[in-house]
């Protein structure tokens, strides 16, 4: 056993790097110590031994909340190419004790929670005199020296060693210092690199005290009084492993009342700790335990694969290719590897880095694309490894409840996006779109509603799915409205319905709750629904909310809910909309006129599927809301974008006649109507991608009114009602404007003339082509299934 003559152990490491991970494991293996000490919050010691566990598996991350308010939290994710997570496995592997050091978690959510209600109260705060007084009264409370660099400026320890080594890029640098530099061999010093890096940092913090760390002093000062602790306990027979940043002050000479003192008066937070399931793609973020890394799968290949790495990666991003359909060979690989040691060598590396590696894989595997690059660097570079952790790990119960459920479903979190089709008449599909409906209402949003590719009918449902480690946290938060998703959901619905400020929100809360089948909260929702609904006496507010009404009764016959109470809710909305639309369509501006046009698209929609024949509402409903739609079209008062849209309404409702549809537009595009409110006509008749271009290709009377008026308009006005003819005839399709187009070059009346049979535009014969008509008829019948035979009577039909 070697014996600590100097006092502690100092291994000075870099978060999540895999070279310090293999000289910690090479360190601990040589020098025996008795205790092992590990940057961390200490509230976490008893959740050491569960990484022993065959079930742990990283990346993980230690979860520390605030008990009563869960969205105050803190991480500390550990990967297995991280020296901490090394140091907890040799420690448990060898008998060995295993403590934090780190400041903790206490007081770490307090100063989190403090931070947040300052950035609250600075941005109500004007001008940068009060900001600078702050910083300065900052710096004097945290004890920072005259040596430090201003508060808000913080440096990268790894950056600064790079740019004086002559290095541009802190992860190249490390990658040929630490990572291509094995100093594990046979004879080799296992503590060298370890001084190497402290006496680095210790000029660092010469010239840069905490480098605008501040509450580093603080941090290091509980780490020194613990470490005094394992002293007293131990011997010297410690180890302590730290970020190297870390490592000069802990070596300081200080007294414990110097150090107590640093700690007197620290806020606190009671914080619940736990471990749960990380991923390699949050370790490439900027947060939790130290920075975040650009590459944490390259890294865990490094780790992994200490001999040969270069070979055993081009094999990985060959077989990643592969499986994408692209044709990669075993000489590509060699290719590749050849490729990347000679870049090595020319840029005078020890060893083929990312860059050169990449460099390599696009140039041979990719043919110089940056498209399959792409895939390489966010399957393999980045990742998408998800960690897990046992179930014998400290939980709140509604997170155990959502996993017996995602168990019992069997759907399981995964790190990677997906798209999950249901069919909702199946027992195990409807289970599954409850649950991800009942997490949505929480806030853990694990699973967005996507449009489905099939069927648009209601028994189908498709989700986009991705299991990302914060939700974690929202899971933790959601556990103050009950125990079981639930009992959770149910809360969460009739707590948001009682707080609901718009009458819209109280009927899409509606709608959530039948989707997510709450049926005990779903009373308290139409009670606030009804109360809100008789007091709410805008008609824009009523319009807004009908739709998600209606589309809820639609649910009901999937999901065997009972929605005769919302049925009568969304009777008497619509019966106030008919009474109420009228005046409220008058004397509207611009902006006002075309707001209430998507309104009275949106109760159009409503009222057809809550008039339907067989539903309890259909009796006269429609009837009634044509009615409406008659007096706003002939209504001189009522902005031409809501008139014209009403007329096209009636038409398409067959409420309205060609003819009379003609003369409708002929009034309103006649001499006497203003330029601007006869374009908003044309914009609410054939526009909002409504099918109004079609409806022009088809009726001729229609588009010569258009065109005629258009040649008509004043050049003094054209340029005012050109902007929204333009927004109008945009958003046809490409194959309508150009029919349009050809249509008008040729005239009215010229469809099936001479010319346009000559100009060989398809469409436009003035007879029906029977041999292009009788093409199509194998193919018809091969698609319903009938035979031969059935072509002529076909063709009989076509003539």
């Amino acid at each position: 056993m070697t014996t600590f003559t100097a006092g502690p152990l100092l291994l000075g490491v870099r978060h999540h790097g895999p070279g310090s991970a293999r000289a910690v494991r090479a360190a601990l293996e040589a020098a025996t110590p008795e205790v092992v000490l590990i940057e961390g919050p200490p509230e976490a010691d008893a959740l050491i031994p569960l990484a022993a566990e065959k079930d742990m598996r990283p990346p993980v991350a230690l979860l520390a909340h605030v008990v009563d308010e869960p969205g105050h939290s803190a991480f500390w994710p550990l990967a297995e190419f991280s020296p901490e997570w090394v140091a907890i496995r040799w420690a448990l592997e060898h008998g060995v004790q295993a403590r934090f050091i780190d400041l903790p978690a206490t007081h770490t959510l307090a100063w989190g929670r403090e931070e947040e209600k300052e950035a609250a109260e600075e941005e109500k705060e004007k001008g940068q005199g009060e900001k600078g007084e702050k910083g300065e009264k900052g710096e004097k409370e945290a004890g920072v020296s005259d040596r430090s660099v201003v508060a808000d400026v913080r440096i990268d320890p790894l950056a600064v060693l790079a740019e004086t080594a002559g290095y541009d890029d802190p992860e190249r640098w490390w990658e040929d210092v630490v990572e291509h530099r094995d100093g594990a061999g046979s004879g080799a010093d296992p503590f060298a690199p370890f001084t190497a890096l402290e006496e680095a940092m210790g000029a660092l913090r010469e010239a840069y005290g905490v480098g605008g760390h501040d509450r580093d002093l603080v941090r290091e000062a509980y780490m020194r009084l613990q470490m005094r602790a394992a002293q007293r306990e131990f011997g010297d027979e410690v180890a302590v492993v730290c970020g190297a940043w870390h490592v000069p002050a802990l070596r300081q000479k200080t007294t414990v009342a110097a150090d107590r003192a640093l700690l007197k008066g620290l806020p606190r937070a009671k914080a619940d700790m736990t471990w749960v399931p990380w991923t390699h793609r949050r370790l490439s973020r900027v947060s939790g335990y130290g920075a975040g890394i650009d590459s944490p799968g390259w890294y865990g290949h490094l780790f992994a694969a200490p001999d040969r790495p270069v070979e055993r990666w081009m094999t990985k991003v060959a077989r990643l290719l592969r499986d994408e359909d692209r044709m990669v060979s075993s000489a590509h690989v060699i290719e590749a590897v050849r490729l990347a040691d000679t870049l090595a060598a020319m840029r005078g590396r020890p060893l083929p880095g990312l860059t050169e590696t990449t460099d390599a894989v696009r140039a041979v595997m990719c043919e110089g694309s940056d498209v399959p690059l792409g895939l390489v660097h966010d399957r393999l570079v980045v990742g998408d490894v998800l960690g897990e952790v046992p179930q014998s790990a400290p939980a709140v119960p509604l997170q155990r409840d959502l996993a017996r459920a995602q168990k019992r479903l069997r759907l399981k979190p995964e790190p990677m996006e997906r798209e999950l089709e249901l069919d909702l008449r199946g027992e195990t599909d409807a289970g599954r779109s409850r649950l991800l409906h009942r997490l949505r209402l929480l806030g853990i949003a694990w699973g967005e509603p996507t449009a489905s590719r099939g069927s648009t009918g209601t028994f189908r449902e498709t989700w986009r799915l991705r299991w990302e480690p914060e939700l974690s946290v929202r899971v933790a938060e959601a556990g103050v409205w009950g125990t079981t998703v639930l009992s959770a959901a149910t809360g969460k619905a009739e707590a948001d319905a009682v707080a609901a400020h718009a009458l819209a929100d109280v009927t899409a809360l509606a709608e959530r709750c039948l989707l997510a089948e709450l049926p005990d909260a779903l009373p308290v929702v139409m009670r606030v629904l009804a109360d809100r609904a008789a007091l709410d006496a805008d008609v824009g507010h009523l319009a807004q909310a009908l739709p998600a009404l209606v589309r809820s009764l639609r649910y009901g016959d999937v999901r065997d809910t009972d929605t005769r109470a919302l049925t009568d809710v969304a009777v008497g909305l619509a019966e106030r909309i008919f009474v109420g639309f009228p005046p409220a369509c008058v004397a509207l501006d611009a902006e006002a006129a075309e707001h209430m046009r998507g309104h009275v698209d949106a109760v159009h929609g409503a009222v057809g599927l809550l008039g339907e024949p067989g539903t309890p509402a259909s009796g006269g409903m429609r009837e009634r809301w044509h009615s409406v739609l008659r007096v706003l079209a002939g209504r001189d008062t009522v902005p031409g974008v809501i008139r014209g849209r009403a007329v096209r309404l009636l038409l398409d409702d067959g409420e309205l006649g060609q003819d009379e549809a003609a003369r409708l537009m002929g009034l309103v595009l006649s001499p006497g109507t203003e330029p601007g409110d006869a374009a908003a006509w044309i914009e609410g008749f054939v526009g909002g991608g409504s099918g109004g271009g079609m409806l022009l290709v088809h009726d001729e009377r229609l588009l010569g009114l258009v065109d005629a008026w258009l040649t008509g308009v004043p050049a003094e006005a054209f340029t005012d009602v050109l902007p929204l003819l333009r927004r109008t005839f945009s958003a046809y399709e490409a194959g309508v404007r150009r029919t349009l187009g050809e249509l008008v070059r040729r005239g009215p009346g010229a469809r099936g003339s001479a010319e346009a049979a000559v100009s060989g535009i398809p469409g436009f014969a003035p007879d029906l082509d029977l041999e292009r008509a009788d093409a199509v008829l194998p193919v018809l019948s091969l698609l319903l299934g009938l035979d031969e035979s059935y072509d002529d009577d076909f063709a009989g039909v076509a003539r």
